[in-house]
């Protein structure tokens, strides 16, 4: 009884055995039933669509059994989502649920594509022909049906459904153009269970309260309920219960298992989102048939009696009763539809399974994050003209001001970029007219177009997939997480979300941002944990991600102007994470020296910072020091203090990045002095400090080798904070013993 393909499949066939025509056969134009929003044709087209979505799950079932396939969780019950896609247009994004099938087949054949059930079967067993994903994931996507690959599993997709939604309405406003056209709405399919999740749940309150303040924000949420979340049944009722009456939403709930009422609901719903560009929820029931995969033993947490009660209600059946009823077609038409088809897709899928796999570690990875340094650096050296920035700036340019710290260097380094790029938009908590907690975005709202510099609800989750999402669109995103410890709340939309699109999509689709944090601690008894936080292990194991982390004002500018560069020229994702301790330093090693000020350097050649180039700040014989941002600044000081007090001559070289590191220099300058102090300012555990030890031990570096990094610890409140944070004493003490060595 474990195996209920057979019965899932006879009871079909034998339903629609059963049926007797009880009207002639009808023209293909006529309408399917008086008043019917669909041809007699249309419905069948839908219908032979279902029939194709199941085929293919009985295939990838057999193809399993001859241990040909890999992926064998089915769209079976829900193929009423053929007609959500029937009543959309094609080139409206489509961000898809696993159990889609029908919704890509029917987008394939709206564009008069006949190959859409042989790219689920190469998915299916791996192959690297794979039209979306080429053998990475088993995923629904196609770029020339708007369908960028979706992995997710528990909606972690709905953030950035909003972001493109928001991202269509405000490019529109300001009239910048996008990847999709300016009336495309956004479809974004997930399941009851995952509805429960917090992720999902923070995209609904977002397009809520971004559409209540009349925002454009048009997305069209599906809901295919079939009742079960793997075994743990969804309580009846609570889906509308939970989002029937959310504010600006329009709500429908339809019976998923009918063709023609699905048609209807999804159509006036996405007229309504396209015309009124606000959200809309449809809320489809479906069934679940033949259990949550292959492997699933469904007898084992659901009775007999409910499966096979659950099967009776067989989107299929119904399909089959309505068309025959309506005259569109006969039972022997369905039939012979449906076996012929068995076969085609049968030889589909040993075809499939014949075709090449990825075969190398270099192949998997080529799509991860490719880089074209060339065209970065060209991009990362241009500015706009000086009448732009003078427009923007007003009297006095940035370089015509007095030397300034990090803070402002920033500042002036996103002015210029806004100058630059019209489709480059920066938000966040407090980033605009407030200008940020601590200044840094200060001016920029008003001095940038109205509507480029915003600031969004307090949920990171959304800010981060809003940002997904307008890069998606072919926008430049620049989204603010307020504290580093605050991306904990959400670094799955970077792990598993942005930087895994490239990825999964073979280069086809890009996720081009730069995620601007406040972090770090050392902010002289401020905050505790949430404000003063030094943990960017979170960040380090994200494949292909680039990390930057400068120090000073003129190297923060040179590397943002690099990151945007990057997201722009070769869709990476970048972090940019700014020491706040930093923000205000002017002084180095005395009061009034302004020794960590410096004037600020437009886009050239000269001020261009690659990707993974580090920065030697001090020449030595003795030591080498290697560290970045607030180590760094101790590591200058301990450094001077080293030669002025033991005639220790230390060389300082700074990572810069964290990601890639800058693995070639930093041995050059390890073997310069054959002692490397790594200064670490996060976590002994999981810091940057095991990476960069790491990296020297793999590069054979032959000489000595000690690290000094921050406890295994939260930061305090106060002066308790410097108890766990490294301190320049044990800086200096460490080197000490290492140059005497």
């Amino acid at each position: 009884m474990a195996d209920r393909v057979p019965f899932v499949d006879g009871g079909f066939l034998d339903h629609v055995r059963a049926l007797t025509p009880s009207r002639p056969l009808r023209r293909g134009d006529d309408p399917l039933r008086p008043g019917s929003a669909l041809s007699c044709r249309e419905a069948f087209g839908i219908y032979q669509t279902q029939l194709e979505s199941r085929l293919v799950d009985l295939a990838a079932r057999n193809l399993k059994k001859d241990g040909l396939a890999f992926y064998t969780i089915g769209s079976s019950g829900h193929e009423g989502n053929a007609a959500v896609a029937a009543a959309l247009r094609p080139s409206d994004p489509a961000l898809l649920h696993y159990r889609s099938g029908a919704f890509f087949l029917e987008r394939a054949r709206q564009l008069g594509r006949d190959d859409g059930a042989y790219a689920m079967l190469l998915g299916i067993v791996a192959s690297s022909e794979e039209p979306i994903a080429g053998g990475r994931h088993k995923v629904f996507g196609h770029a020339e049906l708007a369908i960028p690959p979706q992995t997710s599993t528990i909606a972690s997709h709905l953030p950035k459904a909003v972001g493109m939604a928001f991202g269509l309405g405000r490019a529109g406003r300001l009239g910048v153009a996008t990847s999709s056209p300016s009336d495309a709405i956004v479809v974004c399919s997930f399941g009851d269970a995952s509805v429960n999740h917090s992720t999902a749940q923070g995209a609904l309150n977002a397009a809520a309260w971004a559409a209540h303040q009349e925002q454009p924000v048009p997305v069209l949420f599906v809901c295919e309920d079939n009742g079960i979340g793997i075994s743990v049944p969804t309580p009846d009722g609570w889906v509308r219960a939970a989002n029937g009456g959310r504010p600006a939403f329009a709500y429908r709930a339809v019976n998923g298992l009918d063709l023609e009422a699905t048609y209807g609901a999804a159509r006036e719903l996405a007229d309504i989102v396209r015309r009124e560009r606000r959200p809309a929820f449809l809320h489809m029931r479906t069934v679940r048939l033949m259990g949550h995969a292959g492997s699933d033993i469904e007898t084992v947490y659901r009775s007999l009696d409910e499966i096979e009660a659950t099967e009776a209600l067989d989107p299929l059946r119904m399909g089959a009763s309505l068309l025959v009823e309506a005259g569109a077609a006969t039972p022997n038409q369905i039939l012979t539809a449906y076996e012929e088809n068995r076969a085609r897709l049968d030889a589909l899928g040993r075809r499939a399974a014949t075709r090449p796999k990825l075969t190398t570690a270099a192949e998997v990875m080529a799509p991860l994050a490719p880089r074209d340094d060339q065209a970065i650096a060209t991009l990362a050296t241009r500015s706009a003209d000086e009448a732009e920035r003078r427009r923007f700036w007003g009297d006095k340019l940035p370089e015509e001001q007095r030397p300034a710290g990090f803070a402002q260097h920033v500042n002036w380094a996103l002015g210029d970029l806004l100058a630059l790029h019209p489709e480059l938009f920066l938000f966040g908590e407090d980033v605009a007219k407030k200008g940020g907690v601590y200044g840094v975005t200060r001016e920029l709202s008003r001095r940038a177009k109205r509507g480029r510099v915003f600031d969004t609800l307090l949920d990171e989750q959304t800010i981060l997939g809003l940002g997904i999402g307008f890069g998606q669109l072919g926008l430049l995103p620049m989204p603010e997480i307020q504290y580093l410890a605050y991306l904990h709340n959400a670094e799955d939309q970077l792990r598993g979300e942005a930087s895994s699109l490239q990825f999964f999509s073979n280069a086809q689709y890009r996720n081009p941002m730069v995620v601007r944090i406040a972090g770090y601690g050392y902010q002289k008894g401020f905050g505790g944990h949430f404000h003063n936080d030094n943990s960017v292990a979170v960040l380090r194991d994200i494949p292909g991600i680039v990390i930057a982390s400068p120090a000073r004002g003129d190297d923060a500018a040179a590397m943002l102007r690099t990151s945007v560069a990057a997201a722009k020229a070769s869709g990476s994702v970048c972090v940019f994470l700014e020491p706040i301790a930093l923000y205000g330093e002017r002084d180095l090693l005395e009061k009034g020296d302004g020794g960590f000020t410096s004037p600020y350097a437009p886009a050239s050649l000269e001020a261009h910072v690659p990707i993974g180039a580090g920065r030697l700040w001090r020449e030595g014989d003795d030591v080498t020091l290697v560290s970045w941002a607030n180590g760094l600044y101790m590591s200058l000081r301990v450094a001077a203090r080293l030669e002025r007090e033991h005639g220790v001559r230390a060389r300082v070289f700074d990572l810069r990045w964290l990601a890639p590191l800058p693995v070639d220099e930093l041995l050059t300058h390890a073997n310069h002095t054959g002692r490397v102090l790594v200064v670490d300012e996060t976590r002994r555990t999981g810091g940057v400090s095991e990476g960069v030890v790491t990296a020297l031990v793999d590069r054979g570096f032959s000489g000595r080798i000690r690290r000094v990094a921050s406890e295994d610890c939260f930061i305090p409140l106060g002066d308790a904070a410097n108890f766990v944070l490294l301190q320049e004493r044990a800086i200096e003490e460490a080197a000490l013993a290492l140059a005497k060595a």
